[in-house]
C-alpha cells in the first residue's frame, strides 16, 4: 500500500533538477485563489419559491474589499503563464501552429467536458424539482470562470509576437497595453462617459489580460531583473493607491451584485496596477519561493495542484452548487442559502469551505478523464466528440441567457 511519504518521495524523485519550482508554486497559489475567492465572496439568497440567486458579502461589507485584492491573483497566473509559454515555445519540435494547436486542445477538453456534463444534467435536475431560476444561477456560476480559458487561448496564440516585443523593448513591451487600458478607462469613466458606446469597455479585455502575460514573456526572456521588479512593485502599488483614493475606482476586485462599475469584467486600470505590483513581488521572491519548495513535503502538493489545474478551474463552482442546491430544498441554511449580509454568515461560510473542497476532490476524481487525450480515429469517438460539442454549445446558450 502506497503511503503519503512514499508518494512524496516518488514525486521528488521524478522532478527534474532544472524544474522551476517557484513558477509552479506561484501558479498553484494563483489556482487556489480562484475557488477560495468564489467560495468566500460568492453566496446565494433563497426566494419564496425556493430558487437560488447569486449574492455577495461585499454588497453588505464594503470594508472586506481588501480580501479581494489578495484573492485576485489572475495577474500572477498570466505572469507565470507567459513565463512558462516562453520555455515551451523554445522547446517546440515542430511548427508554431502545431505547438499552439496542442496547447489549445489541452485547454479545451476540460471545458468541453464540464459544459457537456451540465447540459446533460440540467433536464434531469429540472425533472427532480430544481427550479429553472436555480439552474440559470448555477449555469452562470459554472460558465463564469471559463471566460479565462478563451482569453488565455488568445494570449497564448500571441506568444511569438510577445517574444519579439520582449526582445525589442524588454519590460517596456507591456507599457502600451497599460496605456491602452488607461485611455479606454478615461473614455468610459471620464467627462465624456455619457457619449461613449456601451461596448467600449470590451476593448480592455485583450490588452488588460495580455499585460501580465507580456511581463511573464519578458521575464522568461531574461529582460526583467530585480531592478525592473522593484519598479513594477512600487509603481503598481502607487498607481493602485492613486486610482482608489484620487480617481475613486471601486475597491472590490470582483463584481458586486447591484454595483454599476466592476473592475474585472472587463479589466480596468486597477486590475493592471494590481497585476504590476503582484508581478514585481513574484519576481523578487522567486528565489526564496524556490528554496522553500525544495522541501519535498511542500513540493508534492504543488505538483498535484498543477496537474489538476483545469479540473480545479472548471469544477470548483459545481462543487459549491453540489452543496447549495440540495440545501435549497431544506429552506434557509446558514452560510449556504441565507443572504450573505452578516458577519455570522462569513464565519459559517468558512466552516462550509472544507466540504466544498471535499466535493471538488470527489468530482475531480471522475472529471479528470476530460483532461486526458480523448480517443480518436473511430466513428464512435467522432460521434461522442460531436455530441459533446453540441451539448456544450447548448449549455453556453442557456448560461449566457440567449435562450
Amino acid at each position: 500500500m502506497t503511503t503519503l511519504a512514499t508518494t512524496i518521495e516518488k514525486i521528488e524523485a521524478r522532478t527534474p533538477a532544472h524544474r522551476g519550482r517557484a513558477i509552479d508554486g506561484l501558479r498553484a497559489l494563483a489556482l487556489l485563489a480562484v475557488p477560495t475567492g468564489h467560495w468566500l465572496l460568492g453566496g446565494f439568497t433563497l426566494d419564496a419559491g425556493g430558487a437560488l440567486h447569486n449574492a455577495s458579502p461585499l454588497a453588505a461589507f464594503g470594508g472586506f474589499a481588501p480580501v479581494s485584492w489578495v484573492l485576485q491573483m489572475l495577474g500572477i497566473f498570466f505572469l507565470v503563464g507567459g513565463y512558462a509559454s516562453v520555455l515551451s515555445y523554445r522547446r517546440r519540435t515542430s511548427t508554431t501552429a502545431a505547438w499552439l494547436r496542442q496547447r489549445v486542445v489541452r485547454l479545451g477538453r476540460p471545458v468541453l467536458g464540464v459544459t457537456a456534463v451540465w447540459a446533460a444534467a440540467m433536464p434531469l435536475l429540472y425533472v427532480l424539482g430544481v427550479p429553472e431560476t436555480t439552474l440559470r444561477t448555477g449555469s452562470t456560476l459554472v460558465i463564469q470562470p471559463l471566460w479565462f480559458v478563451g482569453v488565455y487561448t488568445v494570449v497564448t496564440a500571441l506568444t511569438p509576437y510577445c517574444v519579439r516585443a520582449a526582445h525589442t523593448m524588454g519590460a517596456w513591451a507591456a507599457a502600451p497595453l497599460l496605456v491602452s487600458v488607461a485611455v479606454v478607462d478615461f473614455l468610459r469613466y471620464g467627462p465624456y462617459a455619457d457619449t461613449m458606446p456601451s461596448w467600449l469597455s470590451m476593448v480592455n479585455i485583450l490588452p488588460g489580460w495580455l499585460f501580465a502575460y507580456q511581463l511573464g514573456v519578458s521575464w522568461g526572456e531574461g529582460r526583467i531583473g530585480r531592478r525592473g521588479a522593484r519598479v513594477l512593485l512600487i509603481g503598481g502599488t502607487l498607481l493602485f493607491a492613486a486610482l482608489l483614493v484620487v480617481f475613486h475606482y471601486p475597491a472590490s476586485m470582483v463584481g458586486v451584485p447591484g454595483e454599476a462599475r466592476t473592475n474585472s469584467h472587463p479589466p480596468s486600470l486597477l486590475v493592471l496596477a494590481l497585476a504590476a505590483a503582484q508581478s514585481g513581488a513574484a519576481i523578487l521572491l522567486r528565489d526564496r519561493i524556490g528554496r522553500l519548495l525544495s522541501r519535498p513535503a511542500l513540493w508534492a502538493p504543488v505538483v498535484v495542484i498543477n496537474l489538476c489545474a483545469m479540473t480545479i478551474l472548471c469544477w470548483h463552482q459545481t462543487a459549491m452548487l453540489a452543496a447549495a442546491v440540495p440545501a435549497s430544498f431544506l429552506g434557509p441554511v446558514a452560510g449556504l442559502t441565507t443572504s450573505p449580509d452578516s458577519l455570522g454568515w462569513i464565519v459559517v461560510r468558512l466552516t462550509w469551505m472544507p466540504l466544498f473542497a471535499t466535493l471538488l476532490v470527489l468530482i475531480g476524481w471522475y472529471a479528470r478523464r476530460f483532461d486526458a487525450p480523448w480517443q480518436t480515429g473511430t466513428r464512435a469517438s467522432k460521434a461522442r466528440r460531436a455530441a459533446a460539442g453540441l451539448l456544450a454549445a447548448g449549455f453556453a446558450v442557456f448560461a449566457l441567457g440567449l435562450a
